[in-house]
């Protein structure tokens, strides 16, 4: 089959994509820097005060701290019922598996729109107060999948022969869980926490739905963003997306290395 253009041509079209997608966020990051009291042109001068006074408003700091709890507590209760789930799709047979296996998926397929208004009416039905725990519980239930997907893969690749050999010299399932599936798995488990907690801080469909009177930090910029876009916004939306990258990078190295190793049995 004969190439579709150069490979000049191809890189070219490439870099054209990835510059339409994020040259916007690096426009923002570089008027984060603008030492002048609005966004726009012309860019008087370079200051980092803008940086400086994130950390004397007290709202922008608690929102920051309720999006960080929240992300905690969804990286818990993604784990808490994801890693069972996984170890159970992948090492057992059980009825109803394939639509198990399906239904998974289902939190990535549907809109954040569509989740949070199908919990909102659930918490309604049973008289829930909505709170940041309520928020935990539907990101929770949205992000468990990145946990099952992860971990199931992982142990795909893993295979079972080493299990069974640690079975074969003696161990009893509980030590082959601990000893040797557990640390197989540590690494996809890890990245997908890290990948879990930088989507929940930064999602705001599901959490616009349920949040209470606390608000996280994307709530926070929103509001402010509904007035007037001010250099502080833009800097905090950096740090946001810096963080972000950083997370989500870490977690797909940690989740896709040693992937062809063995995992030893130290029984």
């Amino acid at each position: 089959m004969r190439e579709l253009g150069s490979r000049r041509t191809s890189w070219a079209l490439g870099w054209s994509v990835l510059a339409f997608l994020y040259a916007p966020l690096a426009v923002m990051a570089v008027f984060s820097f603008n030492d002048s009291d609005f966004t726009g042109l012309p860019f008087q001068g370079f200051t980092l005060r803008w940086y400086g006074m994130l950390l004397e408003d007290d709202r922008l700091l608690e929102s920051v701290w309720n999006s960080v709890y929240v992300a905690l507590g969804v990286v818990g209760l993604s784990t808490l019922f994801g890693l069972p789930a996984a170890i159970a799709l992948d090492r057992f047979d059980f009825p109803g598996k394939a639509w198990f296996a399906r239904l998974v998926l289902l939190p990535i397929v549907l809109p954040g729109v569509i989740t949070g208004v199908a919990l909102l009416l659930f918490y309604m039905a049973m008289h829930f107060r909505l709170s940041l725990y309520t928020i935990m519980l539907g990101q929770g239930t949205g992000l468990m999948c990145i946990t099952i997907t992860e971990v199931a893969a992982r142990l795909r690749r893993m295979g079972r022969s080493t299990e069974e050999a640690a079975r074969t010299l003696g161990a009893n399932e509980w030590e082959v869980l601990r000893k040797v599936t557990l640390p197989g798995v540590m690494p996809a488990l890890i990245g997908a926490m890290l990948i879990a907690f930088s989507i929940s801080f930064d999602e705001i469909a599901v959490t616009y739905l349920l949040t209470g009177r606390q608000n996280t930090l994307p709530m926070t910029l929103w509001s402010l963003l509904r007035r007037e876009a001010t250099p502080e916004v833009n800097a905090v939306s950096t740090l946001v997306i810096a963080a972000s990258v950083i997370l989500i990078v870490l977690g797909t190295w940690l989740s896709r290395r040693g992937s062809g190793e063995p995992v030893a049995a130290p029984v």
